[in-house]
């Protein structure tokens, strides 16, 4: 009899995953971010905002929760989400903000994305916001059809620094 993969779970991080998520958090940064950047910038970045003091920082910071995507036992993807005065843009109190949202390459299409989108949402509307947002790069169309098929639409744009070119996210949100 052949074993069957288990329906992913999500759960909130704690302190005791700040080297796992580090991991998965640098892999599926690279694997996203590889093609199409100077690697110099992607090295750059990746040293900058993914390394383990920032990490700590952010995992401790009560304006910024990280839920972790686990299949088997195996951490496969996770998402960061910030209230205020932890957004990065829009910085309004009625609001939550996916400041990211990354699945390892090889769980891509297993509708792993979508569930933790879908428990941000939830969560969202638990802690009584009224719209959920966030930026997506301009040149990542994959994860803009993927946002778009679940109802989030484009309100606007912001530079977003990335090593030494300025680079254009798209500013994303759906509204409950």
């Amino acid at each position: 009899m052949e074993n069957k993969p288990t329906r992913p779970t999500i759960r909130k991080a704690t302190s005791d995953d700040l080297g796992d998520l580090l991991h998965v958090a640098r892999t599926s940064f690279l694997q996203a971010f590889t093609a199409g950047n100077k690697p110099e910038n992607v090295s750059a970045y990746l040293e900058e905002a993914f390394n383990f003091e920032q990490f700590g920082k952010e995992l401790a910071n009560p304006a910024s929760t990280f839920f972790l995507a686990e299949l088997d036992g195996e951490l496969i993807g996770y998402v960061k989400v910030n209230v205020v005065p932890a957004q990065t843009d829009v910085h309004d109190p009625e609001s939550l903000e996916i400041s990211r949202l990354y699945v390892l390459e090889d769980f891509l299409g297993l509708g792993v994305g979508k569930l933790l989108l879908d428990y941000a949402l939830d969560f969202a509307k638990q802690i009584q916001k009224k719209y959920l947002w966030l930026g997506v790069w301009e040149k990542n169309a994959r994860a803009i059809r993927f946002y778009e098929k679940n109802g989030l639409r484009i309100f606007g744009s912001h530079p977003f620094q990335f090593g030494d070119e300025e680079q254009t996210d798209y500013l994303m949100r759906i509204d409950f």
